[in-house]
């Protein structure tokens, strides 16, 4: 039976020999010796075959692993009898230094580590930790991307009586300079430039070395983009008409600040991007970087549409980005009386929602003789949206009427819309170099959003058709996006009409986007796609009457859910194959008929009498 003396000696010298940690406490790995000979028989040199090599090799391993075991169990032995003494610190060193990536160890250093800080003074506790990281440095030697020694050096840092952090910022140029994409090291940057206050303008300097050395750096352009909002940051906008000033107004933290990056700054932005991909126009990383700087903006937080229906004494509010009602403060004012009411999003599997609905008490708007004043305050974002219910009226809601740059892009200054012109015909001439190169087709898409959505549909189209043959692979991906940019057209033009008929057939649409924005929607035409559901979302439509969805692949009606005016549902060939699949219609209490002419589901025995027990309030049944 070894002592622990001989096992930390004997485990000393193996560490200084052994430079491959092991992965885990149960599995080893260690380094491969040359093939080596036996002494000389008769003259000759006799050499070892491959079994007897291996069985050496067994051995090694296996005598190996008995030190190590021994020094493992020694440390947990040690550690429920809580003991913390500098043997301990030095049997932990001795593991560590072979294996980094023993979280348990390292969490049993730290305990030593806490404990010696209550029984040294402040100059001997800076020795300890120190040493502690140079210990460190020694494990980044073994392992660049070990997670538990640089989680260890910034926990060793966070504690240093008197850090170094000129320091700690060498060693991080130093490992970035052997692998610019070393992630640890680059999260220890960012709290090394944190604690010490490195000035954003140093940062975003040193990102330009970095980019200038090696266009290639995911990395530095990521960090580019969380540095640019802080130090050119877009003016605030003024507030709108109905936003209620807050009390105080917080100062602004790298946690809360806009993304938005000023126009004067974007513009450089672009140019220096522009060198990049030009240089190398294969690699994604600089084009990654300037789909960011394309990036749409993020809407004003609001209430965007109330809507109210004296006839279901109903309320239905649309916020401008998913949220939760019952905890963000939403109150409803009916003629300046607050209303006890119970917030549900449109569908069960929505805690955070865009539309959100309640009921009245009833008779309280019934009466069609009778004006009624509505207000609903979001208290969490300070803002409010009255709505007015005339005599005579069943329905009414309120919203500003959007626009294609309030909705889906960022609005262009003149300066940018002609800096993006450029833009535009700069990346159209490297495709003509490059005519295969599908980031530059994915930017000129991107490009033609930005400037002009409508304008720019046909050739968008085109550019799609091409993309999916020169990256095939991708192809379902770029048929969804191509499917979110005709409904983000298709809702503009829509909103420019100022119609509540939203129709979309024949365009190849394969996904369904933006359904908040058909709030108000009475009749969609989705027939003659690629659709193979209707998702939850399709919920938000809380007007609908008419639903045509013909020659499609639809074979699921999730979101065909407690939609109250639903009338007709017009599903004839598709792909729906049992009743179980039609279930959800029977929430819909208004619905009188349904087409499903064409569905496999047709041909089940006895569909009809089952569809009429399932579906009662429906009078016109096709199949």
């Amino acid at each position: 039976m070894l002592s622990l003396h001989s096992v930390i000696l004997v485990f000393s010298v193996l560490a200084l020999l052994s430079t491959v940690y092991l992965n885990t406490e149960s599995s080893l790995r260690f380094l491969k010796k040359p093939p080596s000979l036996t002494a000389t028989m008769h003259g000759r040199v006799k050499i070892k075959t491959t079994a007897q090599q291996e069985e050496e090799k067994r051995k090694e391993r296996e005598k190996k692993l008995k030190i190590y075991v021994a020094a493992r169990d020694a440390c947990f032995s040690k550690r429920n009898e809580g003991i913390w003494d500098d043997e301990a610190l030095q049997l932990t060193q001795q593991l560590l230094s072979s294996n980094p990536d023993f979280a348990t160890l390292w969490n049993y250093r730290r305990e030593i580590l806490m404990h010696l800080e209550t029984v040294k003074d402040k100059d001997e506790v800076q020795k300890v930790y120190e040493a502690e990281l140079s210990f460190t440095e020694s494990c980044l030697k073994v392992n660049p991307k070990s997670y538990g020694s640089w989680h260890h050096r910034g926990w060793v840092s966070a504690r240093l009586p008197r850090p170094d952090w000129a320091r700690e910022l060498t060693l991080c140029d130093r490992c970035l300079s052997l692998d610019d994409r070393n992630f640890h090291c680059w999260d220890y940057r960012r709290m090394v430039v944190k604690m010490s206050g490195v000035p954003v303008d140093q940062e975003l300097a040193f990102t330009d070395r970095l980019i200038g050395s090696n266009f290639s750096n995911y990395s530095s352009w990521h960090y580019r983009s969380t540095l640019l909002p802080l130090l050119h940051p877009e003016s605030p906008e003024p507030p709108s008409p109905c936003r209620e000033p807050p009390q105080s107004s917080p100062p602004p933290s790298p946690q809360t600040h806009s993304h938005r990056v000023c126009e004067e700054q974007l513009l450089k932005e672009y140019e220096l991007v522009q060198n990049a991909f030009f240089t190398d126009p294969n690699d994604q990383s600089a084009w990654f970087y300037y789909r960011w700087l394309l990036g749409r903006a993020e809407r004003e937080e609001m209430i965007s549409c109330v809507y109210v229906n004296r006839d279901e004494e109903r309320v239905a509010v649309a916020f401008s980005r998913p949220v939760n009602a019952q905890s963000v403060g939403l109150f409803l004012v009916l003629d300046g009386q607050p209303q006890r009411v119970e917030w549900r999003s449109v569908h069960p599997r929505f805690k955070q929602s865009p539309v959100w609905i309640c009921n009245l008490p009833p008779g309280t708007i019934s009466d069609i003789t009778n004006e009624r004043n509505l207000t609903v305050h979001w208290t969490e974002k300070h803002t409010h949206r009255d709505c007015a219910l005339y005599t005579g009226r069943t329905e009414s809601w309120c919203r500003d009427s959007a626009t294609d740059q309030e909705l889906f892009r960022s609005e262009l200054s003149v300066e940018k819309t002609s800096v993006l012109q450029s833009e535009l015909q700069s990346v159209k001439q490297l495709q003509e170099l490059e005519p295969l190169n599908k980031w530059c087709l994915l930017t000129i898409i991107l490009l033609m959003r930005a400037l002009d959505p409508l304008g720019y549909e046909q050739e968008m189209l085109a550019h799609f058709r091409t993309l999916k043959e020169v990256d095939s692979m991708r192809s379902a991906y770029y048929s969804d996006l191509c499917s979110k940019f005709m409904i983000e057209n298709t809702i503009l033009k829509m909103e420019y009409a100022e119609v509540r008929v939203f129709s979309i057939s024949d365009k190849n649409l394969t996904t369904l986007c933006h359904l908040d924005q058909l709030l108000l929607v009475t009749h969609i035409n989705l027939s003659s796609n690629h659709l193979q559901r209707l998702p939850p979302q399709f919920a938000m439509l809380q007007c609908l009457e008419v639903l045509e969805a013909d020659n499609n692949a639809i074979e699921n009606l999730e979101g065909v859910y407690h939609l109250p005016k639903l009338e007709e549902v017009l599903l004839k060939n598709n792909k729906i194959s049992t009743l179980a699949d039609l279930q959800t219609l029977a929430s819909c209490p208004k619905l009188k008929r349904l087409d499903l002419r064409g569905n496999p589901v047709t041909q089940t025995a006895n569909v009809e009498s089952e569809l009429a027990e399932l579906l009662p309030s429906v009078t016109d049944l096709l199949l």
